[in-house]
């Protein structure tokens, strides 16, 4: 398999975890639910966390395959900036 689709699908996936992560991340955060009212609203929380927490370990997950996958070029660019 092509490395560069392996990257791009890589990087597709942390992109989609850390929305998905992200707007869950919002829909738990108190004060933002003060503000906009939504807390008169009845909202899954159990679901919303869970799919928070697990999208935070796959993000996670898919940051360290990404980091793995572009090694030799972080460690090649340190180098070039450390000089």
């Amino acid at each position: 398999m092509d490395l560069n689709i392996v990257r791009w699908g890589v990087d597709l996936s942390m992109g989609i975890t850390f929305v998905i992560c992200f707007i869950t991340g919002i829909l738990k955060f108190t004060p933002f639910l003060e503000i906009t009212g939504l807390n008169n609203v009845i909202l899954p929380a159990a679901y919303i966390s869970d799919l928070h927490d697990w999208t935070g370990l796959l993000l996670g997950l898919f940051v360290f395959i990404h980091l793995f996958i572009n090694r030799n070029w972080i460690i090649s660019m340190t180098k070039k900036i450390l000089k």
